[in-house]
């Protein structure tokens, strides 16, 4: 079977992912470009007599690079070897996608145009003239990606261009660049006599002096000729050559547009437009803003935190008790069967417990990016960011933070100047991410059970406030610098479709998911290893981790929780804040069971599963209560009525003024291994990533202290 090789392209917010995920279904994979922590999506499908590979390249306006997104899509495009561009349009916005369109034109390869959102087009009246396709020599085919409208007829295409190996039609660009055009094909030839073809879009990237991708190239070409090149059209035109190359594609994009496009005369406001004219106003748009948030964060703990302890009543409960069966009938090692049971059960378990409040929390953000409202947020905030030397484009990445830190970083790529980029990175640790819910879930459930919305609410505001403080501080001193204008596209309002919000939401949470089974996993076996030796110490104070937890307990003495357990689950929590409940779990798991140890515990699939199914049901019941309220209601986990268990000794352990104190710390520390391993992958320094683990323990232990003698006058 012959493999076809498709690049997917496309501006950012043209429907490019929806099309991927319509096209590819179950196929898709998921990766990163070689070098950098940019996502890569791939898929393999059968078609008629051809294998589909498909590679999504980042969304790019234009092959001249302003971001890293940017440079990897060119340099795929100009270094790679694959046979079809499948260009993914937004229709709505013709005239801009098809100076993007014009650039691949330049590259002489098969080129089919996805037309989509063309259900869209309908609706503002415009009207797409069929023989825009013949008019460029491409393909050009209507989509409606959300809807997987077009997608047979795409394919259909795809496989069309390569047999039949169309070549786009070549624009015409005017006298005077066809001139140099010319001269530069002949001395190319002249220079690089092994060189076989050589594409319109290579002689341009001459022409704008592109320099890093020629090296990449391996193109021999002298200097003095394009300077020679570049007088003339100064002279004449009174620019520089890549301006005067960028007027003539807008030109020739702006030409086609009117040619093929037809507006209604009485031009109707559009959906976005009326709300953006509320969302965007001066006096309604940061409590509308705020309202949003309100709301994401209220579903994001109402609707999903009962199903945490549903969870935990599967895994640490009825799973536990079946394995603990198994290695009894098996007479396995104690040392095996406190492994599994303690460390791997124990301790993932009860991180994993929390996947429904992080995936909700996941969901909340897809679903602000996909409809666009997540842009507005970041246009609204700009404004507020500037006063503490960050712009407008850095909310989305601090925004992100909540779900997860590693993604933020990526997100950073979108800002312009390399100061802001790492200034973003230095402030994303601050934001409250998804790996630290089950620490808070927890001293809330045991301390703060009716005022959790308070409690919460507060820590993910002090967050944002020590980020901009730090930034602030870091923009005067360190990463000094004047930021670019704020230009962001602002795309329509769309309303997502149930499966690509459950696949988008999927792929954020497969993270978290993947990091328990992997990363979390291997911790948690360390933990349970320091715990255990040397073998079976009679007080678990006694052991390798707790010797540890007291060396570095006088640390956090004066934040109210200078104990070993507490200073030891810190520690811990550096590679992973997941890890800082399982390793509570593990030690204060390991001082209550011995009152239990003997109970034989009885074994019923049925009466098991019957358990399972109503508590499935109660929960599910809770959870429409909850959401039925306006204030957030959850987080106030039962107790039981015995007093047993991890809530009982941190009651014990701990007061409310440490209990806060040790959420503040574990909320603004150095947040996980993933996060620095991405910032080294980005910036390349190793330097960079211990500076930020300096600056986080700084500010976390001084703002700890404040908050903690703070708390105490009111507890």
């Amino acid at each position: 079977m012959k493999e076809i090789k498709i690049a997917v392209v496309g501006n950012p917010n043209t429907g490019k992912s929806s099309l991927i995920n319509a096209i590819a279904k179950a196929n898709l994979r998921v990766g990163n470009w070689p070098g950098v922590t940019v996502e890569k999506k791939e898929a393999r499908l059968s078609y008629k007599d051809y294998s589909l590979y498909f590679i999504d390249l980042p969304g790019a306006y234009s092959l001249t690079p302003y971001t890293i997104d940017e440079e990897i899509a060119r340099d795929f495009l100009f270094l790679e070897d694959y046979d079809v561009i499948l260009c993914v349009v937004d229709t709505t916005n013709l005239e801009r996608n098809l100076y993007f369109v014009v650039q691949l034109m330049e590259l002489e390869k098969p080129l089919v145009l996805a037309l989509n959102m063309f259900d869209e087009v309908k609706k503002l009246g415009y009207k797409v003239d069929p023989a825009l396709g013949a008019i460029l020599g491409v393909k050009a085919i209507p989509t409606v990606a959300v809807r997987e409208q077009g997608i047979e007829e795409l394919k259909n295409a795809l496989v069309e261009v390569f047999e039949k190996k169309l070549i786009p039609h070549r624009l015409a660009y005017g006298e005077d660049l066809e001139v140099l055009v010319e001269k530069v094909v002949n001395h190319l030839k002249a220079s690089n006599p092994d060189v076989e073809k050589i594409s319109l879009g290579v002689v341009f990237k001459i022409l704008e002096g592109d320099e890093k991708l020629l090296e990449k190239l391996n193109l021999k070409f002298d200097k003095s000729e394009l300077e020679e090149m570049s007088a003339h059209i100064r002279k004449v035109h009174g620019m520089e050559i890549s301006d005067f190359l960028l007027d003539v594609r807008y030109g020739l994009a702006t030409g086609i547009a009117r040619k093929v496009l037809q507006r209604p005369e009485i031009r109707r406001r559009t959906f976005t437009e009326r709300v953006d004219r509320v969302i965007l106003s001066r006096g309604l748009g940061i409590p509308i803003f705020l309202v949003v948030m309100w709301l994401a964060f209220k579903i994001s703990f109402d609707v999903a935190y009962p199903y945490v302890d549903f969870l935990d009543k599967a895994i640490n409960e009825i799973f536990k008790k079946w394995v603990e069966s198994g290695f009894k009938s098996l007479s396995a090692p104690d040392w095996l069967s406190s492994l599994i049971l303690d460390g791997v059960i124990g301790g993932v378990g009860t991180v994993l417990s929390f996947v429904p409040v992080i995936g909700m929390v996941m969901l909340m953000v897809t679903l602000l990016e996909a409809s666009g409202y997540m842009a507005r947020a970041a246009f609204l905030m700009d404004r507020v960011m500037r006063s503490f030397g960050l712009q407008g484009k850095a909310f989305i990445p601090l925004i992100m933070g909540f779900g997860c830190n590693v993604p933020s970083v990526y997100a950073c790529r979108t800002l312009d100047h390399e100061h802001e980029r790492k200034l973003t990175m230095f402030v994303v640790p601050f934001m409250s991410c998804g790996a630290r819910l089950p620490v808070y879930a927890l001293f809330v459930s045991a301390f703060f059970a009716n005022h959790p919305a308070e409690v919460l609410l507060f820590l993910y505001v002090l967050g944002i406030g020590v980020s901009l403080l730090v930034a602030t501080v870091l923009h005067k001193f360190y990463f000094k610098g004047t930021g670019g204008p704020f230009i962001m596209e602002l795309p329509p309002y769309r309303f997502p479709t149930l499966k690509n919000l459950a696949i988008h939401t999927w792929l954020k949470l497969r993270h978290f998911v993947v990091k328990a089974g992997t990363w979390i996993l291997v911790v948690n076996v360390i933990v349970w290893m320091m715990l255990n030796l040397p073998w079976k110490p009679e007080k678990p104070e006694d052991s390798l981790l707790g010797k540890v937890g007291h060396l570095i307990a006088p640390v956090f003495k004066p934040l109210g929780f200078g104990d070993w357990a507490s200073s030891a689950s810190l520690l811990t929590g550096f590679p992973a804040k997941e890890v800082v409940v399982s390793t509570m779990a593990q030690i204060y798991g390991s001082g209550g069971k011995e009152e239990g140890e003997g109970e034989e515990k009885t074994l019923s699939f049925k009466n098991d599963l019957k358990d399972l199914i109503l508590t499935f049901a109660g929960k599910t019941k809770e959870a429409v209560l909850n959401f039925s309220t306006l204030r957030i209601a959850t987080l106030s986990a039962e107790v039981p009525e015995e007093g047993k268990g991890i809530l009982s000794e941190l009651r014990s352990r701990f007061t409310p003024a440490s209990a806060l104190s040790f959420m503040v710390f574990t909320l603004l520390y150095f947040p996980c291994m993933v996060y620095a391993m991405t910032v080294k992958s980005e910036t390349g320094a190793y330097k960079f990533v211990l500076q930020i683990v300096l600056v986080t323990l700084v500010a976390a232990w001084i703002v700890t202290f404040l908050v903690y003698h703070f708390a105490k006058l009111i507890f």
